[in-house]
């Protein structure tokens, strides 16, 4: 029974001695190894074996990527402000004995070397710059940590500043310079946009009166065009008729009325060869109509004549009759005529009686008596 006992014991032993022995250590993880208090080695991810009560792990360290975020600390920039700053570290341990027996807290080591370097940093920028200068900050800040920490077995991948905080004075300041600024760019934007629009409003006038006056001259031109056309086909056709003088008479005296006719024309002037011309159509008509009638003895011949003055009659009635016609339109356009003078003659007189305050009556009169030199009657 006793021999039982002491077989357990011993299997018991060796069982812990063997488990004391074995160390497995996880992927990314190093612990240190110390053999009576001195280093040994380092255990790597895996399987191990040490010797019990003779060696024994001293130190854990994760060999991933850690982040470090230290607290706000007050920094004075160059133009005599306090700031305060907060940073973030990302590290990564290299070396796990550098990192064990080379520092005795690489926490806190970091932790007070970077608010050194930051306030050596921030001391040489002012407060404009180091709001503005972040990158540069960071490169900085990485480069004095990396070579500071290298003998630590740490090597510092990248460092952040999170946040830098001014004085609430700073920041009113700072708030009203941004408003000034916008309203500034508002104003600026606003003038460059009524100025755009008066711009574009000038060019789209321009445009529009130059279009307007090619316009109008293409019109002019065109209408100038037309009526030279007019007036040279209406040369061309009284040229080629032959046109007498009666008839150029005629439409003399019928173009006459139409000159009064316009509602600005308070003043008319009646032209000196009204008369002649009225004094040519009467002539011209009278003498037709003196030729074209038959006398006592060429009754008598046409007559006795029979049967040809029978053949020849219905020639001569048509002649007539066209002569007839002649004479009332040239004894009608002698009326209009002689009805325009005497209108134009009471309204120049009426328009003479009010600028002067002469009776209208007296000032007609004045004025048929002055121009009988120029106007001849038809009887005359």
């Amino acid at each position: 029974m006793g021999i039982e006992i002491l077989f357990i014991v011993i299997a018991a032993l060796v069982v812990l001695a063997v488990v004391s022995t074995v160390r497995i250590v996880p992927q990314a993880r190093a612990y240190n190894i110390e053999r009576f208090g001195r280093f040994q080695r380092t255990l790597r991810p895996g399987l191990n074996f040490i010797i019990p009560v003779v060696d024994r792990v001293n130190t854990k360290y994760d060999l991933r990527e850690q982040v470090f975020s230290s607290k706000p600390q007050p920094v004075i920039t160059e133009d005599n402000l306090v700031v305060n700053i907060d940073t973030v570290l990302y590290y990564q341990i290299t070396e796990p004995r550098a990192a064990a027996y080379e520092v005795a807290n690489y926490l806190a080591a970091i932790d007070q070397l970077t608010v050194t370097t930051l306030r050596n940093v921030i001391g040489g920028m002012d407060l404009e710059r180091t709001l503005t200068s972040r990158e540069e900050i960071n490169s900085m800040l990485r480069g004095v940590l990396d070579e500071a920490t290298g003998k630590w077995g740490i090597r510092v991948n990248r460092v952040e500043i999170k946040a830098i905080d001014p004085p609430p004075s700073i920041k009113e300041a700072m708030e009203k310079q941004m408003r000034a600024e916008r309203d500034k760019r508002a104003v600026v934007l606003h003038a460059e946009g009524e100025r755009q629009q008066r711009i574009l409003t000038a060019e789209g006038a321009r445009q529009q009166a130059i279009l307007e006056a090619q316009g109008d001259q293409q019109a002019r031109i065109l209408r100038a065009d037309g009526e030279a056309q007019a007036v040279e086909r209406v040369f061309q056709a009284v040229h080629a008729n032959n046109a007498d003088p009666k008839l150029l008479a005629y439409k003399y005296l019928e173009m006459l009325p139409h000159l009064a006719n316009g509602e600005g024309n308070t003043f008319w002037v009646i032209p000196g060869e009204l008369s002649q011309a009225v004094q040519n159509v009467s002539k011209a008509f009278a003498s037709e109509t003196g030729a074209a009638a038959p006398t006592g003895s060429e009754q008598e011949g046409a007559g006795e004549s029979g049967e040809q003055a029978g053949e020849e009659s219905p020639a001569e009635l048509t002649a007539a009759q066209n002569r007839e016609t002649a004479t009332r339109a040239a004894d009608h356009a002698a009326e209009i005529a002689a009805e325009a003078v005497a209108n134009a003659r009471q309204e120049a007189a009426a328009a003479a009686g009010d600028a002067s305050g002469q009776v209208p009556g007296q000032r007609a009169t004045a004025f048929e008596g002055g121009h009988d030199g120029d106007t001849e009657s038809p009887s005359r």
